[in-house]
């Protein structure tokens, strides 16, 4: 039961809220992290805590064991929007359960699909450099959690890191020369930088807590990350050398989940102080609060469009899980699927036409787009056949 749960849920880390918003949850103990699986199919990595009950963590029912079909998830548009990486158990042994997770490369209309990875390890956490030449990834390949970088095609694959804890990649700078990371080789997870090297390792949190989430402001002056430090859950703001640590969001109750608006002026996140899962704005003056969100049902995984006016998000306002959009500060709000089955991971493409995302079908998940004006429903991977349908 533990390696099914590791394998499926260590690559879904980058998913932070909603434990921490509500839902409910079973929390399984592994090693040093907590892997949470949802009620609504989505999954949350965590660190274990004594006070689960401050990120209102509620039981339900475990993760679904008995599913006898692969998960495409999360996708990560290309920086030109020509391709799609994302990663899936597709090459599980269903005799004995043994996962295996795989990052897969496709065109944006989903043919020339590759496995990239091809190891018998975990791989998982896909991310473009911003010139779209390298792929940073997580693996397991060498008997533990490390970061690597590769080609697109798979081709060319360096280990940057090396040591007997967990490291677990947040991204890369927006200028490609660094890489953002937690580790757990002090003991709790710490935010991280390095070179894109694997050199040049420079600590950016001290904290007793867990730090975790990170993210590079868009001009690479800041970073924005999740932390527990003060007891429960908030959004922390730092300069990029680690000075200057402020709290941005101060409530007893969780903040997570932070995402920078394109123009770097504003952070949204995810509050659970509302006594359920909200989408929040703050500028970095904290002159301005806007809750984007206003309904009595969890609103969760905000994505910013490109151009800063949008932002998608996941709601089961509905009674299930779906993705919306609405104006920046919570006005025009529309529903963007309109289906029975459960809609997650949204993420626009660069130009902002289009929004892909994962769709929970009859317990197995594929790939979608969509054109953002909510037409042009494109089906990308089927593990039968893996090539576009249109629906």
């Amino acid at each position: 039961m533990s390696r099914i749960v590791a394998v499926i849920l260590v690559a879904l880390i980058t998913v932070l809220v909603a434990a921490a918003c509500g839902g409910g949850s079973k929390v399984t103990m592994l090693g040093r992290l907590s892997f949470v699986s949802h009620s609504d199919g989505t999954f949350d990595v965590r660190i274990p805590r004594r006070n689960p009950d401050s990120f209102n963590i509620r039981d339900s029912w475990p993760i679904d064991i008995s599913r006898s079909v692969p998960w495409d998830s999360f996708p990560v548009w290309s920086p030109d929007g020509s391709r799609i990486a994302f990663y899936s158990d597709r090459k599980f042994n269903l005799p004995n359960r043994d996962d295996d997770l795989d990052i897969y490369v496709m065109r944006s209309d989903g043919s020339d699909m590759t496995n990239v990875t091809g190891n018998p390890a975990n791989d998982a956490f896909p991310a473009w450099s911003p010139d779209g030449r390298r792929i940073l990834f997580y693996s397991e390949r060498d008997g533990n959690g490390e970061i690597y970088v590769m080609n697109p095609d798979g081709a060319d694959v360096q280990r940057l890191t090396d040591d007997p804890a967990v490291d677990i990649p947040f991204g890369w700078s927006p200028d490609g020369s660094h890489i953002l990371f937690s580790t757990a080789r002090d003991g709790d997870l710490e935010v991280y930088t390095m070179s894109a090297a694997g050199q040049d390792l420079h600590r950016i949190t001290y904290s007793s807590g867990q730090d975790i989430a990170a993210k590079w402001s868009p001009d690479g002056r800041l970073i924005a990350f999740e932390s527990n430090r003060d007891g429960n859950s908030e959004v922390y703001v730092a300069n990029a050398d680690g000075s200057h640590q402020v709290n941005i969001t101060v409530r007893p109750l969780s903040d997570a989940h932070p995402i920078w608006s394109p123009d770097g002026a504003r952070i949204g996140f995810v509050s659970g102080r509302d006594a359920n899962a909200e989408v929040y704005v703050m500028d970095l003056e904290f002159s301005s609060l806007e809750r984007v969100t206003v309904v009595p049902r969890d609103d969760i995984w905000p994505a910013w469009s490109p151009d800063g006016t949008r932002v998608a998000f996941v709601s089961n306002r509905d009674f299930n899980n779906e993705i919306y959009i609405a104006n920046a500060d919570g006005t025009g709000q529309t529903r963007f699927t309109r289906d029975d089955q459960r809609d997650m991971a949204p993420v626009w493409s660069p130009d902002g036409s289009r929004v892909a995302f994962a769709k929970y079908d009859d317990r197995r998940r594929d790939i979608f787009v969509q054109n953002a004006d909510g037409s042009g429903l494109v089906r990308l991977t089927n593990d039968v056949n893996p090539a576009a349908t249109r629906r």
